[in-house]
C-alpha cells in the first residue's frame, strides 16, 4: 500500500493510465526561462495519507527539487529529483526510500537523461534511462542484482520521463480550454511506454489541510482496473489556479479506502501564490 502512495507522489500531477497510442501532444508553454512556471531552487513538499473505515493515516512524504545548471556538455537544462520515504513507524512495516531524478532542457522541455533508484521493503530496481536522436529512448533496468536488461525503445515528441512530465505539464495552458479538453500525452519507465490522457474538468475552490483554501483547476484520469484501483475510478488533481501551477492536492479510490496527498510547503516559487484565499 505505501509503495502505491509513493508511485502516486511522483505522478501527483500524471498518474499512470493506459490509452491507444497518441500523437497530438500539446506542445509545452515555454521557449525561454521567462516563460516557465517554475525555476532554479523551487522546492515541493508533499504528505500522502490511506483513509480506510473513516481512520486516517499519514503514511509518507515526497518531494520535489528543481535546480538549473547553465555549463556541461550538454548545455543549460534543468535537474530535478523526486524522493519519496515512509515514516519513521511505517518503516517497521515496510520501509520504503525512492529517489527519482531527471535532466531536461528549459526551451522544449525534452528531457535527455533519467535515473530511479527504488527501495521498497525487499524489492530493488535501478533504472537509467537516456533519450537519443529520432526518439529513439535506451533503458537500462536491473532488478535486485541480476544482470542489466538493455532495451531500445521507439518512442516520440509527445514521450517524457515521469519526472519531466510532471513539470511539462505545468506548462500547459488550459485557461482558454472548455471542461472535458484532454491531454494526450506519454512517459517511459524501466522497459515500457504508456500512453496517458488528461481530462480538464474546470474550476473549484479547494480546501487543502494544513496549507489554506486555494482557487484551483481541477483534473481527472481514468485508472486502470486491477489490484489496486477499482474499475470506472478516476483520480482527482486539483492545480494552483495562478501562474505557478502547482499541483496542491489529489485522492483516488482504490479497492480498499482512498488515498490521497497534500501540499505541505514551498521555496522559491516564481509567482506570487495568487490562488491562495485563506491560510489553513
Amino acid at each position: 500500500m505505501v509503495k502505491r502512495l509513493l508511485i502516486l507522489i511522483c505522478l501527483l500531477s500524471v498518474p499512470i493510465a493506459s490509452f491507444s497510442q497518441q500523437s497530438n501532444c500539446p506542445p509545452p508553454r515555454a521557449g525561454s526561462l521567462s516563460d516557465l512556471p517554475f525555476q532554479d531552487g523551487e522546492v515541493l513538499l508533499y504528505s500522502l495519507s490511506y483513509n480506510w473505515g473513516g481512520v486516517v493515516s499519514s503514511v509518507a512524504e515526497g518531494s520535489s527539487k528543481l535546480k538549473f545548471n547553465n555549463s556541461g556538455a550538454a548545455g543549460p537544462h534543468f535537474h530535478a529529483i523526486v524522493e519519496g520515504k515512509t515514516y519513521r513507524f511505517y518503516d517497521l512495516f515496510f520501509k520504503v526510500r525512492d529517489y527519482y531524478e531527471s535532466k531536461f532542457f528549459p526551451g522544449n522541455m525534452r528531457p535527455f537523461y533519467f535515473h530511479r533508484n527504488v527501495q521498497e521493503g525487499k524489492y530493488r530496481m535501478k533504472n537509467h534511462i537516456t533519450f537519443l536522436p529520432d526518439n529513439q529512448i535506451r533503458s537500462l533496468t536491473q532488478k535486485y542484482d541480476n544482470p542489466q536488461k538493455d532495451t531500445l525503445l521507439k518512442g516520440s515528441l509527445c514521450t517524457y520521463d515521469i519526472v519531466t512530465m510532471f513539470y511539462y505539464a505545468r506548462t500547459l495552458d488550459y485557461r482558454s480550454d472548455s471542461p472535458g479538453t484532454t491531454y494526450p500525452v506519454s512517459f517511459v519507465i524501466d522497459d515500457d511506454i504508456f500512453n496517458i490522457s488528461i481530462r480538464y474538468i474546470g474550476k473549484e475552490v479547494k480546501r487543502i489541510p494544513g496549507f489554506g483554501t486555494f482557487n484551483t483547476a481541477k483534473f481527472a484520469v481514468k485508472l486502470i482496473a486491477g489490484t489496486v484501483f477499482k474499475g470506472d475510478k478516476e483520480m482527482i488533481l486539483w492545480i494552483s489556479d495562478d501562474e505557478n501551477k502547482i499541483p496542491l492536492g489529489f485522492e483516488v479510490e482504490i479497492i480498499i479506502g482512498k488515498l490521497f496527498g497534500t501540499l505541505k510547503s514551498t521555496e522559491n516559487l516564481k509567482f506570487p501564490m495568487k490562488s491562495k484565499i485563506t491560510h489553513k
